[in-house]
């Protein structure tokens, strides 16, 4: 075997990159993205593709150069995730949910050298840009509407010129190396300071391989956008749906209305989301929806669905697949492929092994439920928990910037996800707890830690814990429990809740605002002190929620109240503007 050799015949690094070329060579003609009154072949997303990377090619971008973008689901965000890498240059796709504060971190610590900005994002991009220090990014350019052009300009360039002007004949930068970073995607999951999470080539190109045989997704898919692109890059679909020379459906906004339209209009067979997205396709009015004539399939994970929920969905036309999975694992890690036998149980039997997380994707080496303290694998039993790890070649390269965070991280050869589960007897795990607190509320994650140091900054507060209580539209909600400081005349009961939700509206992205917040004299502690959050999850577990906000008193008891009313507003975003995971 010695005389055999590796060479450019027989090894090329593995990227996703190439499933654009593939596709165009392939499906030339075939309707690559559709978005409003836009149309797009193969031929045509790749040629532009090729312009965009020679353009940034000619401003000086290059090799680990970074590249960000703030824009919804639109053509040129879904172009970028061929085009950034082909320039040799690493994608960083921003939530759009987030604060001007929290962009301009991000902005900072990627040190990103060019910055697209959506029109419709214009303004808060500006503020972003305000908090910044120093000469980053050094290259901003405008995305105006490509099917009705605003005219809204902001930075030195705007996309479609920078895309005509490059020259359709380049091909992009040769990866000499697949473990080479493609991707950075910012997660804000457990603690106040974002994570810059770090995807290779290799693991991109092999987890969008796995998701598409997993899923059993075949040729010519019509994929429907309705998780964000900046999640995990699509859950890398923005990749896979060029592998199966499919038509991506581009839509703004999440609106039950623009998703029954797309899914009648464009026959639709794909489409991904998180679970909140299910009660806004339930809950659509009567002139919304459209009659779903063949079935859907919907990838979905987050927060877990509730077996009724599934049933609801699956009522309607569309067949729901469950996924787990984190930022640091390229998206889903875990899928519950069902099997034929189940077929004969029940309905609701079905629905409830669809809640369960799965098992792994065929990227993965192992996933297992271990004793962290041991690192002993747990029984499969479905009752003893134990934490959940995963290793494979789908894994994050580590955190940008932060070896420490990125050591915690691998333990042993394991990734450990910070999750509390078990393993059922035929193999498949489910999630029991979050052993970091985060809050997943309609798929978006929510650091309980980031939103009690905003609590603390208020004055008048003198003791703050956060934990998820139960909603009935986005699976969990923040409810804040609070202490409050005398003020000079040595009263307690002078703050409202209404005064804490505006402070936090003042301070907070609308999403990780609490819906409820209850006065206690004192939090209940540990004899060191650490406030024990298991017992306000208990009390908050049976707190009711309705549609008004009161302006309600401390009690001045040492038991929170569990009377009133909370505010549902939407969290960080209008009812027709659902977005989808950060934890997946």
């Amino acid at each position: 075997m010695d005389q055999l050799q590796k060479c450019d015949a027989n090894y090329v690094p593995l990227t996703p990159v190439t499933f654009l070329k593939r596709a165009s060579a392939v499906y030339a003609n075939r309707t690559s993205v559709i978005y409003e009154g836009t149309r797009f072949t193969w031929r045509q997303t790749y040629e532009r593709c090729c312009r965009l990377a020679d353009s940034l090619r000619s401003l000086n971008v290059g090799k680990n150069d970074v590249v960000s973008v703030l824009a919804p689901n639109i053509p040129a965000v879904y172009e970028m995730h061929f085009a950034v890498p082909m320039a040799g240059a690493v994608l960083n796709t921003i939530n759009t949910r987030l604060d001007a504060k929290n962009i301009a971190t991000i902005l900072m610590h990627s040190g990103a050298k060019v910055f697209f900005v959506d029109c419709q994002y214009k303004e808060l991009a500006d503020k972003a840009l305000r908090f910044l220090e120093g000469p980053v990014p050094s290259i901003i350019a405008t995305i105006d509407d490509v099917d009705t052009p605003t005219g809204v300009r902001f930075g030195q360039f705007e996309y479609e010129q920078l895309v005509q002007r490059g020259n359709p004949g380049y091909t992009g930068e040769l990866i000499q190396d697949e473990w080479d970073p493609i991707a950075l995607n910012y997660t804000s999951g457990t603690t106040s300071a974002p994570k810059g999470v770090v995807y290779s080539h290799r693991g991109a190109y092999l987890s969008t391989l796995s998701l598409i045989l997993g899923w059993e997704m075949g040729s010519a898919p019509v994929y429907l956008w309705s998780l964000p692109m900046f999640h995990c890059n699509g859950w890398t679909f923005t990749w896979g749906v060029a592998a199966r020379g499919g038509t991506n459906v581009c839509i703004r906004n999440t609106s039950a209305k623009d998703m029954y339209q797309s899914i009648a209009d464009h026959k639709v067979t794909h489409m991904c989301c998180a679970p909140i997205v299910f009660n806004i396709l339930l809950e659509a009015k009567p002139h919304e929806r459209r009659e779903i004539t063949s079935p859907v399939e919907i990838l979905t994970g987050g927060a877990p669905p509730p077996a009724s929920l599934l049933e609801k969905i699956e009522s309607l036309g569309f067949h729901v697949t469950h996924a787990y999975g984190l930022t640091e694992a390229t998206g889903p890690a875990l899928v519950c492929e069902w099997q034929t036998k189940w077929n004969k149980l029940p309905q609701q039997d079905q629905a409830k092994l669809k809640a369960r997380q799965g098992i792994s994707i065929l990227t993965l080496a192992d996933a297992d439920i271990k004793d962290l303290d041991t690192m002993a694998s747990m029984p499969r039993d479905g009752k003893t928990m134990g934490e959940i790890v995963l290793r494979g070649s789908s894994i994050m390269k580590g955190y940008f910037k932060d070896p420490e965070a990125t050591s915690k991280a691998f333990r042993n050869g394991w990734f450990v996800t910070g999750d509390v589960g078990v393993i059922h007897p035929d193999g498949y795990l489910e999630i029991k707890d979050r052993s970091k607190d985060v809050i997943i509320s309609g798929g978006e994650n929510i650091s309980s830690v980031e939103l009690e140091s905003v609590l603390y900054r208020h004055p008048r507060v003198l003791e703050a814990a956060v934990v998820a209580m139960p909603h009935p539209k986005w699976g969990e909600s923040p409810c804040a429990f609070i202490s409050v400081k005398k003020n000079s005349n040595g009263e307690t009961n002078d703050v409202k809740e209404s005064e804490i939700i505006a402070y936090c509206r003042k301070n907070l992205p609308r999403f990780m605002i609490p819906k409820r917040v209850e006065f206690m004299a004192e939090l209940p502690k540990t004899s060191t002190g650490k406030i024990q959050k298991f017992q306000l999850r208990e009390v908050a577990k049976n707190l009711a929620v309705n549609e008004k906000l009161p302006s309600k008193k401390p009690t001045g008891s040492s038991t929170p109240s569990v009377s009133g009313q909370v505010n549902t507003e939407v969290p960080g975003y209008a009812h027709e503007q659902v977005l989808a995971m950060s934890r997946l």
